[in-house]
């Protein structure tokens, strides 16, 4: 399975047959999922704490690094799927409509390069 082949029904579709086969429905409430998914993404950020910009970007081409770090995204994608399944959030839908009221919010002609714009003062 990849990227290009799977689409994100997929992926809820099977998650929400590996929750239901552990009838773990009784334990995905939205309070419970969104706990997890910010306990995975601070397993994740330990991956990162404490080293520099350019360390962090070699983390890509170490490959016992990468197996740990691409386990912690596989974990956080799956609360997300559930959280989505959960609450009915259609993510393709619900990604679109973000990006659509970020590029109002930050213009590239103003952002490109640029995190913050500079003060008016």
């Amino acid at each position: 399975m990849t990227d290009d082949k799977t689409t994100i029904s997929e992926l809820k579709e099977y998650m929400a047959d590996f929750v239901g086969r552990r009838d773990w429905q009784q334990f995905h409430s939205p309070k419970n999922l969104a706990i997890g998914m910010a306990i995975e993404t601070g397993e994740l950020l330990e991956h990162f704490q404490w080293i520099d910009e350019q360390k962090s970007r070699d983390v890509a081409g170490d490959p016992s690094q990468m197996e740990e770090v691409r386990a912690e995204v596989a974990d956080v994608l799956s609360y997300i799927l559930a959280l989505a399944d959960v609450m009915k959030i259609d993510l393709s839908d619900a990604f679109y409509e973000k990006m659509k009221h970020n590029e109002r919010k930050y213009p590239a002609d103003k952002y490109r390069g640029k995190y913050k714009l500079e003060s008016r003062e």
